[in-house]
């Protein structure tokens, strides 16, 4: 009778495992990190950067590329970040509340707002219309975005995924060089994207596929030089 206490006793202090804890812990945190590194806001400037580190322009002048990276972040980074910020503030909401369709159409505002803001302050300036055309195919998405955000929340993260993708279709037509590895690259970094928004319970497939879809087609429309005819009087 002693030796079955010391038994059970001794089987109820061995450590009990749980492999699967881990692993989705671990998997939660790297889709975070992709969602919080790819965020809708950084697009249009990770597209400028490129734009001006890997085409030709990055023969322009320094202090011509600093201005322009200056005012693309200021107004499509630094701007709408304080402003939801602000907008969160006031009406005591975490990150997490944006994910609800209730709360997106105010923060879609801010930032189309300041999406305008910037593209009037570019052609004021005689900015080159293929670098307007890039904050003219954001706001055309964003548009897009919070009029099917009335009844379908897609995925803004997705949409600024296929942005890149039609860019970069864009900008090859329109420079002559052939993008098919830039495009393996984005599109795995899409697929990642994709795949973490879906983890985090932010959205389902058909709204990641639907958000992709919108940054791809108006991207196109307003940057292909044979598809971006009807936009081609806001750009000259």
């Amino acid at each position: 009778m002693d030796e079955e206490k010391v038994t059970v006793a001794a089987e109820s202090m061995e450590p009990t495992t749980a492999p699967a804890a881990p692993n989705i812990g671990i998997e939660q945190r790297m889709a975070k990190i992709v969602s919080t590194v790819f965020t809708p806001f950084s697009i249009p400037f990770l597209a400028f950067l490129l734009l001006l580190l890997v085409s030709y322009l990055r023969m322009l002048p320094i202090t011509y590329k600093l201005i322009i990276l200056g005012i693309v972040y200021t107004f499509t980074i630094l701007t709408p970040s304080l402003a939801i910020l602000a907008y969160c503030k006031i009406n005591k909401l975490s990150t997490k509340d944006l994910t609800q369709k209730q709360h997106r159409y105010l923060p879609f505002l801010l930032t189309i707002m300041s999406y305008v803001c910037c593209l009037l302050l570019m052609r004021q300036m005689n900015i080159p219309w293929y670098m307007t055309g890039i904050i003219l195919a954001a706001l055309l998405s964003q548009v897009v975005c919070i009029v099917l955000n009335l009844f379908w929340k897609v995925s803004e993260h997705m949409a600024g995924a296929g942005a890149i993708v039609g860019g970069l279709i864009a900008f090859s037509e329109l420079f002559g060089y052939n993008p098919i590895w830039w495009l393996c690259l984005i599109i795995f970094i899409a697929g990642m994207l994709g795949s973490a928004r879906i983890s985090l319970g932010h959205h389902n497939l058909s709204e990641v596929l639907g958000g992709f879809a919108i940054g791809l087609i108006c991207t196109l429309v307003v940057l292909h030089p044979y598809l971006g005819m009807p936009f081609s009087f806001l750009l000259f």
